[in-house]
């Protein structure tokens, strides 16, 4: 066990970063940042920051050796500095881990050699989508197998024309091409697991999303309570299966069908996962490093129903100067979280806030309220 009072380093200086080093300063850690760039959300709140490219070894090994336990806040990091670093100190979630799930290629083909479901796909490793989407038929989705988030780099295909500008775009490019999931329901469990196996899931979260961008996280999930619980035992399974210690998202499509199927996997905290601070008996920041660090895991059920809302850069646009804090914060079953960036940009995530209430359609309605009032 890594106790209180020990160091915790986190490769990424972003909001993740910022809520995990709040999460463990308040268990009593002290936390060391890793970040290419300075004067990010998480350096603003971490007791030491070291600014260095991800594939500077000297300068991670600096880091590894200055902590007691690493753990990372994003996937876009590339894999073989952290087995050096491995090396020279605990790295939780394993780079082996994060290998398999920063490439959607790889985490499709895991899915697929492990018995759990996804939607069909096929490779372009060159970019030949036409090829890749004959197999697979239309409508599809093409992704860039590598560094996709926020939808980026990935578009839907549904007709000729739509294939064709997909060939264009993507061309030279590893892909993987998806069969189009006709859902029900957008949803994701997020699965705390130790070094000792331990497991415990969060409860699903309803995910709706705007611009590819996710918007509102609903809590409980509106779906039948079969399905919740199958869709929690599955990701146990899956985290179990892939060795994660930390947290792992598993973001699946509830189909109309009722078949649940895995979509992607996240190794780190999760934007679905925010309502957990105010709103769970622990937030996934905590668990996340009563995880890594060997503590036992926190309860993990919501206190009250929760929806969770994205701020983005966006808000600033659509008045003079900053938006009306005053529509969050005058509601007291409201509470905002603002990451610190200096530069509000469109599809840029800023804050979010959570509601809590006692029935899930009422607090939506709130929620979504409280936004347009922004």
């Amino acid at each position: 066990m890594i106790g209180p009072g020990k160091a915790i380093g986190i490769l990424g200086g972003g909001q993740l970063g910022r809520m995990l080093a709040q999460a463990a300063q308040s268990l009593g850690y002290r936390v060391h940042v890793y970040t290419p760039a300075a004067g990010g959300p998480a350096g603003a709140v971490a007791d030491r920051e070291s600014v260095a490219a991800f594939d500077n070894l000297a300068a991670l090994g600096d880091f590894a050796r200055s902590v007691d336990v690493v753990t990372y806040e994003f996937e876009n990091i590339p894999a073989e500095p952290l087995e050096a670093i491995a090396k020279l100190v605990e790295l939780h979630p394993s780079p082996g881990v994060l290998r398999t799930c920063q490439n959607r290629r790889r985490e499709k083909a895991w899915l697929s050699a492990n018995g759990f479901p996804h939607a069909a796909y096929a490779e372009a490793l060159e970019g030949d989508i036409e090829a890749a989407a004959a197999q697979v038929g239309l409508p599809c989705v093409v992704k860039t197998a590598d560094f996709g988030y926020d939808g980026k780099g990935q578009m839907k295909i549904a007709t000729a024309e739509d294939l064709a500008r997909a060939a264009a775009i993507f061309r030279g490019r590893r892909c993987v091409v998806e069969e189009w999931v006709d859902f029900e329901r957008e949803v994701s469990v997020i699965c705390a697991r130790t070094r000792l196996g331990e497991t415990r899931p969060f409860p699903a979260s309803e995910n709706l999303h705007a611009d590819h961008i996710l918007d509102i996280s609903i809590v409980p999930a509106r779906i039948a309570p079969a399905a919740e619980a199958a869709a929690r035992d599955l990701a146990v399974r899956v985290t179990d299966r892939l060795g994660v210690v930390g947290l792992l998202a598993v973001e699946m499509f509830l189909a109309r069908d009722e078949r649940l199927i895995v979509n992607e996997l996240a190794p780190r905290p999760h934007n679905s996962g925010h309502w957990s601070i105010d709103a769970g008996e622990t937030s996934q920041f905590e668990q996340h490093v009563r995880a890594v660090c060997g503590l036992p895991l926190g309860p993990a059920a919501a206190r009250n129903p929760a929806v969770m809302v994205n701020i983005l850069g966006d808000a600033w646009a659509r008045r003079p100067g900053e938006p009306d804090w005053n529509a969050v914060l005058s509601e007291p079953r409201a509470k905002l979280h603002l990451y610190g960036k200096p530069e509000p940009r469109p599809g840029r995530k800023m804050g979010h806030f959570t509601v809590q209430g006692a029935d899930v359609e009422e607090t939506l309605s709130l929620a979504r309220a409280i936004k347009a009032g922004l």
